[in-house]
């Protein structure tokens, strides 16, 4: 939202908004978030979920980790933008600061997100 808001941009204006590793159970709630604050992501979609078939494997919410971003962008993303099908994507790479002592702690899990606009010319 941040982003939108400093750009003075639409969802709309992206043909892709790309989630790094939120899954089904991360993205429903990143939608529901943005629709309580009026943002529509009908262009979402997230490595999570393109990397596996829920239907054909048992993978509940879909993938984790910094291996779905890389994956996803990098061999099937980046092939449409230069095959013409994509031309403005945001792409908003997610991520966790796992600690099993912090968690054993009952600390806090740090979160980090970092978001990169991509043209194709």
């Amino acid at each position: 939202m941040s982003f939108l808001r400093d750009t003075g941009t639409s969802s709309e204006d992206y043909d892709l908004i790309l989630t790094g590793d939120l899954g089904f159970s991360g993205s429903e709630l990143l939608l529901e978030l943005m629709k309580k604050e009026g943002v529509s992501l009908s262009n979402h979609n997230d490595c999570g979920i393109m990397i596996y078939d829920r239907e054909k494997q048992d993978v509940h919410s879909g993938g984790s980790g910094c291996g779905c971003s890389a994956s996803v962008l990098c061999s099937y993303i980046l092939k449409k933008m230069q095959q013409g099908e994509l031309k403005n994507i945001l792409f908003c790479a997610t991520g966790a600061l796992m600690s099993p002592t912090s968690s054993m702690q009952g600390e806090s899990i740090p979160s980090i997100a970092h978001l990169v606009n991509i043209k194709a010319e």
